[in-house]
C-alpha cells in the first residue's frame, strides 16, 4: 500500500476516534498528516477532514445541546479564529506550543483540583471569553484546541450525552469558522481537500471504534479519560516545543 494512503488512512482514523469519543487528539493529527504532505497546508487538508466527522457527529449526537453554554461561548471563540489567522504568520511556533502546553496543564489542574474543592470559576462570564479566544486562536494556529474545549465544556457538569452534543456542534461551527483565512492564506486549495477525502474510510472507522468506547464508560471514567488524553496533549507540546 501506498505510504501516502497509509498514512492518511491512520489520520483519518484518529479524527473519527477523537470525534467521537472525548476529543483532544488534534495534537497527534497533524504531525501523521505532516508525514504525507510537510508544510503548513497540512492544516488545509486537517479542516476539511474535521468538518466531514463533525457533521457525523452532529448527526449521531444531536439531543441535549446546552445552547444557553454554547451561544455564549462561540462568538468570542470565532474571533479568536480570526486572531488566528492573523498571528498564524508570524508567531514563532515553538513558542506557541510552550505557551498552549502550559495552558492545557493549567486547565487540567484547575479540573482536577476541582473534585476536592468545588468551583464556579469557569461557568463565569470572564471564563467563558478567555477560553473561547483561546479555543479559537489554537484551533486555526495548531489543530489543537480540542483539550481546551473538551476540560471547559466538562467543567460545565454537563451530562455525557450533553457535553457530546454541544461539544459536536461547538467544533463543527469551529472549523467552518476557520475555511476563510485558510483559504486566503492559501493552504487550502483542491489538492488540500483531495487528500481529505481519501482519509474518509479511516474516518468511518474510527467513528465506530469512538462511539463504542463512549457507550461503554460511566461519567468518572469517561471525564479522566477526557483528563488523560489532555495529559497526552500536554507532554507532547512540551516534547516538541
Amino acid at each position: 500500500m501506498d505510504i501516502t494512503l497509509l498514512v492518511l488512512l491512520m489520520a483519518g482514523m484518529i479524527t473519527g476516534f477523537s470525534k467521537f469519543s472525548v476529543g483532544g487528539m488534534g495534537l497527534l493529527i497533524l504531525p501523521v498528516i505532516m508525514i504525507a504532505l510537510p508544510g503548513p497546508e497540512a492544516l488545509g487538508v486537517i479542516a476539511p477532514m474535521y468538518v466531514i466527522t463533525d457533521l457525523m457527529a452532529v448527526s449521531t449526537y444531536r439531543k441535549q445541546i446546552a445552547w444557553r453554554v454554547l451561544l455564549r461561548f462561540l462568538p468570542i471563540t470565532v474571533l479568536g479564529v480570526g486572531l488566528g489567522g492573523w498571528l498564524l504568520s508570524g508567531i514563532n511556533p515553538d513558542q506557541f506550543q510552550l505557551m498552549l502546553g502550559v495552558l492545557v496543564v493549567l486547565m487540567l489542574s484547575y479540573s482536577i483540583f476541582t473534585d476536592h474543592y468545588p468551583s464556579n470559576f469557569m461557568r463565569h462570564p470572564t471564563a467563558i471569553y478567555i477560553a473561547g479566544l483561546l479555543s479559537g486562536v489554537v484551533s486555526i494556529m495548531a489543530n489543537a484546541a480540542g483539550p481546551i474545549v473538551s476540560l471547559f465544556f466538562m467543567e460545565q457538569k454537563l451530562p455525557k450525552d450533553a457535553y457530546m452534543s454541544t461539544r459536536a456542534w461547538c467544533i463543527l461551527l469551529i472549523n467552518l469558522a476557520k475555511f476563510p483565512p485558510l483559504i486566503m492564506l492559501g493552504l487550502m486549495n483542491k489538492e488540500t481537500i483531495l487528500f481529505s477525502v481519501y482519509c474518509i474510510p479511516g474516518m468511518v472507522i474510527g467513528a465506530f471504534m469512538g462511539y463504542w468506547l463512549v457507550k461503554k464508560l460511566n461519567l468518572n471514567q469517561f471525564k479522566w479519560l477526557i483528563r488523560g488524553m489532555s495529559a497526552i496533549a500536554a507532554i507532547k507540546l512540551f516534547m516538541f516545543s
